[in-house]
């Protein structure tokens, strides 16, 4: 079964088969970015634009590639990778630009769509895809849960082997999600080569859960790193409860220190610029307010 289902996945859309026979004759490769880090714009705010303005948008502003959405609402959906996300590949490299990673829907193997997303991928030159987190079930113990993520991360790790994906998880923030502690997250990395699975260490998220412990959190996370997510936030009263409120980087709770930490650690890979803070504003004020952002994201990691 799983043998006719690689069949059928194998045979992608023509546009898929022109786009690889471009990429190995050395014609679509995009520029290598100037400095250690890929700056990427994660596309979920400015999605609603077409591939070929998105690309023409992302270049103006001076990044090296995206973020781009592979998922269930995203701007590419999962059903229809084979036709569309060439496209948007060919539209970014017009500009010289690449998806640095995907953020997917991808959550185990038996899912319908994850062979045929991720070999597509592979295809296309993608090296990188974000998976969608899990949920603990707060009603029961946590180590067998996090046994049982193990499981179906060791699955999917084999078929990253196969295809040359890395596959990276991110912490969150949240009562009941898998990764928000860091630790339990480790405790699974740790068993696989980075290339196969890494982390997506966000800075926001890491301060929300570790407040002063951040330090500790990266130093954690650090050998695994396969990209790092940048946004902000504020902590913001509310009668009688405080509440998170998202920022501009930069401009709320997250330590600068970040950016020497960075540096120090030596890595070299996609650094995803994360705007959530405008979900109700204009199209205009999101393309904004990456650009505001990327730059700030620039002092402080290359100066």
């Amino acid at each position: 079964m799983a043998l006719d289902r690689r069949k059928l996945i194998a045979g992608t859309a023509a546009s898929t088969a022109a786009l690889l026979t471009a990429k190995q004759n050395g014609g679509a490769a995009a520029n290598p970015p100037a400095s250690n880090y890929m700056f990427c714009a994660f596309v979920k705010s400015i999605q609603k634009l077409s591939y070929r303005q998105l690309a023409e948008t992302v270049a103006d502003l001076g990044f090296d590639g995206i973020e781009a959405t592979v998922r269930e609402g995203g701007q590419v959906l999962p059903e229809r990778v084979q036709d569309d996300l060439p496209k948007l590949v060919e539209a970014l490299r017009t500009h010289n630009l690449e998806i640095g990673l995907m953020a997917s829907s991808v959550h185990h193997l038996n899912q319908p769509e994850t062979e045929k997303v991720l070999r597509t991928a592979s295809q296309l030159g993608i090296k990188r895809y974000r998976m969608k987190y899990f949920r603990y079930d707060l009603d029961l113990p946590v180590i067998p849960q996090i046994n049982q993520i193990r499981a179906q991360i060791t699955d999917l790790v084999a078929l990253h082997r196969e295809l040359g994906l890395q596959g990276i998880y991110q912490n969150h923030a949240g009562a009941n999600l898998f990764g928000c502690a860091i630790w339990d997250l480790h405790q699974v990395v740790k068993d696989f080569a980075v290339k196969d699975l890494a982390i997506a260490f966000d800075i926001r998220h890491a301060t929300v859960e570790g407040g002063l412990a951040w330090p500790l959190h990266f130093n954690l996370a650090r050998p695994h790193l396969g990209s790092v997510f940048l946004k902000d936030f504020a902590w913001e009263k509310q009668i009688s409860k405080w509440r998170i409120k998202n920022v501009p980087f930069g401009s709320g709770q997250v330590d600068a220190a970040f950016g020497r930490q960075l540096r120090q650690s030596g890595f070299k890979g996609p650094v995803s610029i994360h705007v959530e803070y405008l979900p109700e504003e204009s199209l205009a004020a999101n393309v904004a307010a990456l650009k505001r952002d990327l730059a700030t994201a620039r002092n402080w990691l290359t100066t």
